[in-house]
């Protein structure tokens, strides 16, 4: 009896204790915030009375918040005034307002291009992938957060802009000047039957009709006789998160895993399933990627890989793997804040850290024939998982492809040239144009099989002048094969559009040959990645 009158009393003593104790813990900490609160506001007080000079008290206030969130050293991650969601709201949704087609992203503390979106302002100029904005307007954007440098991007259509851009290899920052006009997106832009029933489905954006658009071009392709397809993301940007995961489910099976999402807080943990079935079972697909593939992107190769569903050939993604959330604030500001990161569904994180990005940078492999930096693949201390077959597969640093194929890059001499050229990027390329609409003019009958002369690139040598362009005449013969390249690609715009500018490119896309070569004759995606796994004869390595 005793016992059981001792044994509750006991259990009690402690719960109250403890309870005092957890509640004491929590006072503790709750004075502890109150005191440092009240430490930052004596700070603030005695700077703004007896600093040496006078301070904007709610400029203090700024930068302490703009301290917070860079110590959280996320480049997705900003804080955005009123005014400045505001204009970017508006802008977003006035069809009076228009941009220059740029995807940008904060990188290394600068304001960093992902991907020049095809036929925009920004990509006709010359601007690409892995340029960081050091001017726009005369403002200097190194201290620049990517909404404050969007809102400066974005105007009236037809107005300019005046950048000036840093560029790995190249010292002095390169001016453009770029009009602004009403991006008029489409998820595929064009489609192609290549020889031996292979499709080619270039998606460029993720956009709320990327899905819709697959299904439609597939099917027309399929009508048309095709039995193998290749899926190229190069330069995707990325877009909507539910669209990723519908295009994802254009090519699985009902109940798969595609996506899932994990962050602190219960709502943010979500996993994502396709909900049809595979509309194209047993279609061999090869997904080429590149360093600008990114987001949701990503969310395809890596879902598609993970089951097995596709061969992803190229070179490793950007590493976009997190979700961000907007949280309106009290005075009408907004944070924009990483609430969660995204895993493939084995699994795997792609998210690359900023750090690993420097350093991919700095030891930067080479030029590419189209101007592009690329890299080797970045294997080393990468987490290892198996696709759903048993393939390894490569966790951290973005989607790893199955197959790395670096495009045609450039000689050291030829990279040299090329450099010296861009600065003076943006005129060089407002000459292209102009001398590609001038020779289209000129060439009523063009053959698609064109190939420029030397007299060709003579004349254009000559035309430079007519454009404020002046080059070294050595660095232009050095260059000859890139501007030669360059150039024809240009004409073929003009004279054919963009489909006939990549039927005119086929012949010096590696990566396209590569993916050609492995679907050759195969009839399942099984057999196309038993082929690369033993790198089958009847597929030969890729060049380097």
């Amino acid at each position: 009896m005793r016992k059981g009158v001792l044994t509750p009393l006991l259990v009690m003593t402690v719960a109250v204790g403890a309870g005092g104790w957890l509640l004491q813990q929590g006072v503790d900490r709750a004075e502890n915030v109150y005191v440092k609160v009240r430490l930052f506001e004596e700070v603030v007080d005695r700077v703004e009375s007896s600093f040496v000079e006078e301070v904007d008290r709610q400029g203090i206030y700024s930068s302490a918040i703009d301290g917070v969130l860079q110590d959280l050293r996320d480049p997705y991650t900003s804080f955005l005034e009123a005014r400045d969601f505001e204009n970017l709201r508006i802008r977003g949704i006035d069809g009076d307002y228009g941009g220059v087609g740029l995807e940008v992203v904060e990188r290394n503390g600068w304001v960093t291009v992902v991907s020049p979106i095809p036929g925009t302002p920004g990509s006709r100029a010359g601007i690409r992938a892995g340029d960081q904005f050091f001017e726009i307007e005369g403002h200097a954007a190194d201290t620049m957060s990517t909404d404050q440098a969007v809102a400066l991007l974005r105007g009236r259509p037809g107005s300019e802009v005046s950048v000036r851009i840093l560029r790995p290899g190249v010292e002095e920052p390169i001016p453009f000047t770029l009009a602004r006009a009403i991006i008029e997106l489409k998820a595929v832009p064009f489609t192609a039957l290549l020889d031996g029933g292979v499709g080619y489905v270039p998606l460029q954006s993720v956009l709320e009709s990327a899905s819709t658009e697959i299904r439609s071009v597939l099917d027309s392709l399929r009508s048309e006789g095709m039995r193998a397809v290749v899926l190229d993301l190069r330069g995707n940007p990325g877009g909507l998160l539910d669209e990723g995961i519908a295009v994802s489910d254009v090519f699985l099976d009902e109940g798969l895993a595609v996506v899932e999402t994990r962050g602190r807080e219960r709502g943010q943990n979500v996993s994502y399933e396709a909900s049809r079935p595979d509309g194209y079972p047993g279609l061999p697909i090869v997904i080429l990627v590149n360093g600008s593939s990114a987001s949701a992107s990503e969310i395809i190769a890596g879902a598609l890989q993970d089951h097995d569903r596709a061969l992803v050939l190229g070179e490793s993604t950007f590493g976009k793997g997190s979700v961000q959330s907007l949280y309106p604030l009290s005075d009408g500001s907004v944070l924009r804040l990483t609430t969660a990161r995204w895993y493939t569904p084995v699994g795997r994180s792609i998210d690359r850290d900023p750090e690993s990005r420097r350093v991919a940078v700095e030891g930067h492999v080479a030029l590419t024939l189209d101007g592009q930096v690329t890299f080797e693949p970045d294997t080393e201390s990468r987490p290892t998982y198996e696709s759903v077959s048993g393939r390894t597969l490569l966790g951290g640093g973005g989607i790893t492809p199955d197959v790395f194929v670096q495009p045609e890059t450039l000689s050291v001499s030829e990279e040299a040239a090329v450099r010296a050229i861009y600065q003076q990027a943006g005129a060089f390329n407002v000459a292209l144009f102009n001398f590609a609409v001038r020779y289209v003019g000129e060439h009523p009958g063009l053959d698609r099989d064109f190939t420029l002369g030397e007299n060709d690139l003579q004349a254009f040598y000559r035309a430079l002048p007519e454009w404020s362009v002046t080059v070294d005449r050595d660095d232009f013969r050095m260059a000859s094969r890139f501007v030669r390249y360059h150039l024809e690609r240009e004409i073929a715009l003009q004279a054919w559009g963009e489909q006939g500018q990549f039927l005119r490119d086929i012949a010096a896309d590696r990566q396209l040959a590569r993916a050609l070569e492995l679907l050759a004759g195969v009839e399942s995606t099984e057999e196309l990645l038993r082929r690369a796994a033993s790198d089958d004869p009847a597929a030969p390595r890729e060049g380097a």
